[in-house]
């Protein structure tokens, strides 16, 4: 079976860490997988690291509609059985050819299509009603939380029979290959890890902090974005400068470094799919704080494996944090070895594309 991810080549963070971890664990297992961006970019660059056979259409911009017959030609001398797109930019394009081609057509809904364009005017409503378009044409659609696909099949009214719901996986590593901890008696150290944007809900988290009105929190926000600046502006009237330090975006070796010395991952997103950057916390053997969002009790099952808070609720954060930062070392300890343990043996990328191949097979 031969098979053809397709992607625009912009993507940057969790779905770039998905369609990588994905076709790495294909290569791993010996399969016909490979990848077509639609553009030079950070996609392509990070396939090529990890030695996946990539190619790159190279379109001219993100109206180059003429690239389309270079496509289906592509896709028809290339003898796929599969083509598999992740984004709306992919899902477009393949949406126009998909007549003309004889594979088969999976698609990854990776976020909430009604919000993928928000806030972009009439062009971010045309754009949305294409994507919607090109959900309901595609052979497959491979949901990453129950939510959103419960959304495709009743608003976006897709056939339920083509929905399949398959949360995401990341690359597991054993206790012997993270770097040793570092005990920081001082303080009690909180990662967010996330781009800083409106969405992801940094501000809740700065509030929160400064209700407990504890100065031996501190925090570490890695990740940039467009609310950067206003974050550091609210750090400042919120009087927690000496508590905060932003490291903007941050590279897996570096974010492993900074693990070492963490007490507790918190993301107080107002949305999500199904985070990678918990699991990728709780590898590092991190305790997890969430507000309750996407399918969050499939990774937190109970409080014995993490802590839940209310979404956009500064005092559910707050009263959340406090329980984490009241729990003693050797109990937080413990629930991060823990949900380790749940979390590697249901959300593996070899278990996810154990799943995907099965839709595949019933394909083709």
């Amino acid at each position: 079976m031969k098979v053809l991810h397709v992607n625009a080549g912009l993507e940057n963070g969790g779905g770039l860490t998905h369609i990588i971890n994905l076709l790495k664990e294909a290569k791993l297992e010996d399969l016909d997988f490979e990848l077509l961006t639609l553009a030079e970019g950070p996609v392509a660059q990070a396939a090529r690291k990890q030695r996946i056979y990539t190619h790159v259409l190279g379109t001219n911009s993100r109206y180059d509609l003429a690239s389309l017959n270079r496509l289906k030609d592509f896709i028809n001398q290339g003898h796929y059985d599969i083509v598999h797109t992740h984004g709306a930019r992919a899902n477009l394009y393949l949406a126009l050819i998909h007549k003309k081609i004889s594979a088969k057509w999976c698609i990854t809904v990776h976020s909430d299509p009604y919000l993928d364009f928000a806030g972009r005017g009439l062009i971010g409503k045309i754009f949305t009603h294409l994507n919607i378009l090109a959900l309901r044409k595609a052979d497959c659609i491979f949901a990453v939380t129950k939510r959103f696909a419960s959304l495709i099949e009743k608003k976006a009214k897709v056939n339920p029979a083509k929905v399949h719901v398959i949360y995401n996986g990341i690359f597991f590593h054993g206790d012997s290959a993270l770097p040793a901890k570092y005990d920081d008696q001082l303080y009690f150290n909180i990662i967010n890890v996330a781009r800083t944007e409106k969405v992801k809900g940094q501000e809740l988290l700065l509030k929160a902090i400064k209700k407990l009105d504890d100065s031996h929190i501190r925090l570490h926000i890695a990740g940039d974005g467009s609310q950067l600046e206003n974050l550091k502006e609210l750090t400042r009237k919120l009087d927690l400068a000496p508590q905060v330090t932003f490291h903007g975006f941050m590279t897996q070796k570096q974010l492993k470094n900074l693990y070492r010395r963490m007490n507790l991952a918190v993301l107080t997103s107002y949305s999500e799919s199904f985070p990678l950057v918990l699991l990728e916390a709780s590898d590092n053997q991190i305790p997890i704080l969430s507000t309750d969002i996407g399918d969050i009790h499939m990774m937190i099952p109970d409080q014995d494996h993490g802590f839940i808070a209310k979404v956009g609720n500064v005092y559910s954060i707050a009263t959340e944090l406090e329980k984490a930062v009241n729990t003693p070392s050797v109990k937080l300890k413990r629930m991060a070895l823990m949900e380790k343990k749940y979390v590697s043996s249901h959300f593996s990328v070899k278990n996810q594309l154990a799943a995907i191949k099965a839709v595949y097979q019933k394909l083709v």
